[in-house]
């Protein structure tokens, strides 16, 4: 089984890539790269996941929007829980100038025989993707009382909040289950560079990690460990849960 994790540009710009594979019980990270056109991620997906390859994808952005106007059902939810993180997410509707292309891609990775899976069994081999939203599932990995703000303000904050992140991603998500040590990994995580669109690069590679880790652990542990926010209709996030128990959460 494969999960390939997406940080997609919503409006344009670049998307961060992660193949992570499970192989003797654990994970094995097979690719981290970024690329600009759509083509080339679909192109990308194409190469590590291609049919009839058991793969799950899970994308940073908003793939089903059924609202005209206003917010998401889980867009309003990870605000009711995340809230006070400062986790919760950008509301989308049809209106929103990125719909096109978020929901476009998600419509493409259908074609490619990627379902939609809100719900799943555990372990269960097939052609999935979810949607996902790196910050909570950060909150939660991690055990943190708010993100890690990397995405705006000095250069020298972001800096040190995604040094931050690739410290949590190289120390703890090896003791997590499914473990994901980067150490037995033939590629190399970059370290933190020192400009600004270096850094961009970096924090989408780093944040596709943790959207591949996420459809990792809803593959391995579904609802028990696993907090699904929404629904097929509506729209859904899915937030890994390392305490307490997971579940579906509606409105």
């Amino acid at each position: 089984m494969r999960f390939l994790g997406i940080d997609f540009g919503w409006t344009s710009g670049a998307s961060g890539l992660c193949c992570l594979e499970w192989q003797n019980d654990r994970l094995k990270m097979l690719d981290l790269k970024r690329q600009e056109a759509i083509a080339d991620v679909l192109a990308w997906i194409d190469d590590w996941a291609p049919e009839p390859q058991s793969a799950l994808v899970a994308v940073d952005a908003p793939t089903l929007i059924p609202n005209l106007t206003g917010m998401r059902l889980p867009d309003r939810l990870t605000h009711k829980y995340f809230g006070r993180y400062h986790a919760g997410c950008y509301p989308a509707n049809l209106g929103s100038r990125f719909a096109e292309r978020t929901v476009g891609f998600g419509l493409s990775l259908e074609a490619r025989g990627f379902q939609h899976a809100p719900q799943m069994e555990p372990k269960q081999s097939g052609r999935y993707q979810i949607e996902a939203f790196p910050h909570p599932a950060i909150v939660h990995l991690f055990d943190l009382e708010q993100i890690l703000k990397y995405k705006k303000g000095k250069l020298a904050e972001r800096r040190a909040e995604l040094t931050k992140l690739r410290m949590y991603i190289c120390d703890r998500l090896p003791q997590l289950e499914p473990a994901l040590d980067l150490s037995q990994s033939k590629l190399s995580l970059p370290e933190i560079p020192l400009k600004g669109a270096a850094l961009k690069a970096l924090e989408d590679q780093l944040d596709s990690i943790i959207c591949a880790y996420i459809a990792a652990h809803w593959w391995y542990w579904g609802l028990e460990r696993n907090w699904v926010l929404g629904d097929r209709t509506e729209g859904y996030i899915v937030v890994p849960v390392t305490r307490g128990k997971g579940g579906w959460i509606g409105g």
